[in-house]
């Protein structure tokens, strides 16, 4: 009876502190995380009003406490390069990339190596980047700009083509046409300049529309 008893207690004792220990770790999660959410607002705040030094004690504290976090990492990959230190801003794009693929993450390593001269790279970034979303016009005139210092002139102006398909605007459409002039294709420069040429007049027509569509002053 007495063993009975003493399973009993045990049993209720090991049942009530499963409780405190679990009540202790809610605690705990909620302390994290409103300390990260505060690094997190100190963060970009910094990087806002270009206090940097700030910027980066917030998100390397951020990495202290959650050493996976892959936005943090991205996030001072991109502090590091505005300063032009692009040795730790490969890291960090790198050490991000590992933790969690994003393309916004590969798209920036690509930027980094583009910058660095290491182009071979900076296209498998790019290239990494667009397989995960393959939706921006800015990923394909980046990859671009790759291709053309490889002198992969085809795939250059095939990611222009891409570019413009995905954002028919002027400045997609004026990158493409001096890579066709450059390169002497000729029909599609005729081609394309009549594009454009429809775009302005179809721009000027919606301004003129829109004027006329302005009620009248009433003078009471």
């Amino acid at each position: 009876m007495t063993e009975i008893l003493l399973l009993a207690l045990l049993s209720f004792f090991a049942i009530r502190s499963t409780y405190n220990v679990t009540d202790n770790i809610e605690v705990i999660s909620d302390k994290i995380g409103n300390r990260l959410g505060k690094l997190w607002e100190v963060a970009a705040q910094g990087m806002r009003e270009n206090k940097l030094l700030r910027a980066e004690k917030a998100l390397l504290t951020i990495l202290k406490i959650d050493e996976k976090n892959a936005a943090a990492y991205n996030r001072l990959g991109i502090l590091y390069a505005k300063q032009k230190e692009f040795k730790d801003a490969i890291d960090c794009f790198e050490i991000a990339s590992s933790i969690e693929k994003s393309a916004s993450s590969l798209h920036n390593l690509g930027l980094i190596y583009y910058e660095t001269g290491d182009y071979s790279r900076a296209a498998v970034a790019f290239e990494e980047a667009i397989a995960l979303d393959e939706g921006m016009a800015a990923r394909h005139i980046a990859y671009a700009k790759v291709q053309e210092k490889l002198s992969n002139d085809k795939k250059m102006i095939s990611e222009l083509e891409r570019a413009a398909e995905l954002e028919p605007n002027r400045e997609t459409y004026s990158l493409l046409l001096h890579a066709y002039e450059v390169k002497g294709l000729e029909d599609k420069t005729k081609a394309l300049k009549s594009k454009i040429h429809k775009l302005a007049q179809g721009a000027r027509k919606n301004v003129k529309k829109k004027r006329l569509q302005r009620p009248a002053r009433v003078v009471i």
